[in-house]
């Protein structure tokens, strides 16, 4: 994949405040720079159209960020968008003197025309800042921008993998390939769960060591899970470890139960566990935008997210409790417990995670839902992760919510969103609204 390319556009036309204009075009390349040295950047203003096909003559963007300097007609963005499909903020500067004289730079009307363009090239999505390069708030809308489009880009080398079928019930989590590939970017590949279950009954005990004792550093408690299912997990964890370097895999969606109770006798929730914390977004009961919204997630945060359900709420603290059977990363278990090895808490079979995850100051929950109509939306709630131990048999997370978790919890349900959500570490929203707009999806936002 080539390297992410954010592209700066400052255009405009020579009869304006010029001192004015050169003045904010030096600090404007200084501030985009320091959000991301990567940023394509003139050597000089864009004052005329022949000016600004020669700077866009051999680029390849993945960000545009447009900027009037000075008032500049339509024909300016119509030259990008004949060029270009890609993400685009607009930016406006303010008017730097207001003493009844010369009007300076006029970005604002130059603003009003390339809007104009956009809505009617096609209706182009785009984001906008008006501002001087030092106000806060157009520094984090460039940074908020960057980081969506960035992830935009490492979409489209994404290899997501099913493994197996949803249960009966679970429809929520299917996609078509070609859904993911037009609209995300993302290659959908599939492998049924036997096939990883034969794989791993083919391995001997030396080739899973290796598995094993990795298993029994990162957990506590293994040794309390028979050693039939011990071995069994090992050989679990490299035949999907395989799988995953073997095809390029960065996410994964996989079936879980009944298959690995009945056909196999041990539970894969340990090795999702495991290959989160390996940098692999792996989701159970074979949900796939609940893997890719776990990607995403940890693209964010660099970390690995909590995937689970809503299942209790506590009105008295505004608290909403995720849970799931236990597949959470080792690396989110408190540190006064340790990521704790127990049973799947309805078939009595280990190894799986047991624990509560440790609190950490501030949490988006995300999910990537369809509408009825097949449209995309983004579920998008802010919260903290709050200090709980486990609140269930399996793992859990307790959040408190921005808002009142009884109203999240009765919209969100009225709304029909699917029950897996991915909780990330951080506050991301202003940046997964950005990437929701690149891709054309809903917000919802609490």
């Amino acid at each position: 994949m080539k390297a992410f390319t954010p592209v700066y556009v400052p255009v405009g036309v020579p009869t304006f405040h010029l001192e004015s204009a050169q003045d904010a075009f030096e600090r404007s390349k200084a501030m985009l720079r320091s959000v991301d040295p990567a940023f394509v950047c003139p050597e000089e203003m864009l004052l005329s159209i022949d000016k600004l096909r020669d700077y866009l003559d051999g680029l390849e963007p993945d960000l545009i960020v447009f900027q009037n300097l000075t008032f500049a007609n339509a024909a300016y963005m119509s030259e990008v968008l004949r060029r270009f499909d890609c993400p685009l903020l607009l930016w406006t500067l303010r008017e730097p003197v207001i003493d009844g004289g010369r009007l300076r730079l006029n970005s604002l009307t130059g603003a009003y025309s390339a809007a104009n363009a956009l809505r009617n090239f096609g209706n182009r999505p785009f984001a906008y800042a008006l501002g001087a390069p030092e106000e806060a708030e157009v520094v984090d809308e460039v940074r908020y921008n960057v980081a969506a489009a960035r992830i935009k880009k490492e979409m489209r080398s994404l290899k997501l993998a099913a493994v197996g079928h949803t249960p009966q019930g679970f429809g929520f989590g299917r996609a078509l390939d070609s859904d993911l590939m037009n609209s995300f970017g993302v290659e959908l590949e599939a492998i049924e769960a036997r096939e990883l279950i034969d794989a791993a009954r083919s391995f001997t005990d030396e080739e899973c060591a290796p598995y094993l004792e990795k298993t029994a550093r990162a957990t506590c408690g293994l040794d309390k899970t028979p050693e039939r299912n011990r071995l069994d997990h090992a050989r679990l964890y490299k035949a999907y470890s395989d799988y995953v370097r073997g095809h390029g895999i960065g996410a994964l969606a996989s079936r879980c139960w009944p298959d690995f109770f009945t056909a196999y006798g041990t539970p894969v929730c340990t090795v999702l566990s495991l290959l989160n914390d390996d940098g692999v977004a792996a989701a159970c009961e074979a949900d796939i935008y609940g893997a890719l919204s776990m990607w995403i997630g940890m693209r964010l945060s660099g970390e690995p997210v909590f995937f689970g359900d809503p299942v209790s709420l506590n009105e008295d603290e505004s608290s909403l409790t995720f849970w799931h059977c236990g597949a959470a990363a080792c690396s989110l278990a408190r540190k006064d417990t340790g990521a704790e090895i127990g049973v799947h808490p309805n078939r009595k079979i280990g190894p799986a995670m047991n624990f509560g995850c440790e609190s950490f100051p501030g949490a988006t929950i995300f999910r990537i839902g369809r509408e009825p109509d097949g449209s995309f939306r983004f579920f998008i709630a802010g919260g903290e992760g709050l200090d709980k131990p486990r609140q269930f048999i399996g793992a859990s997370l307790v959040v408190e919510t921005d808002i009142e978790s009884r109203r999240l919890v009765e919209e969100s349900v009225l709304a029909g969103f699917e029950p897996h959500f991915a909780v990330i570490k951080g506050r991301h929203g202003r940046t997964l609204e950005a990437l929701a707009r690149m891709l054309g999806a809903k917000v919802w936002q609490w």
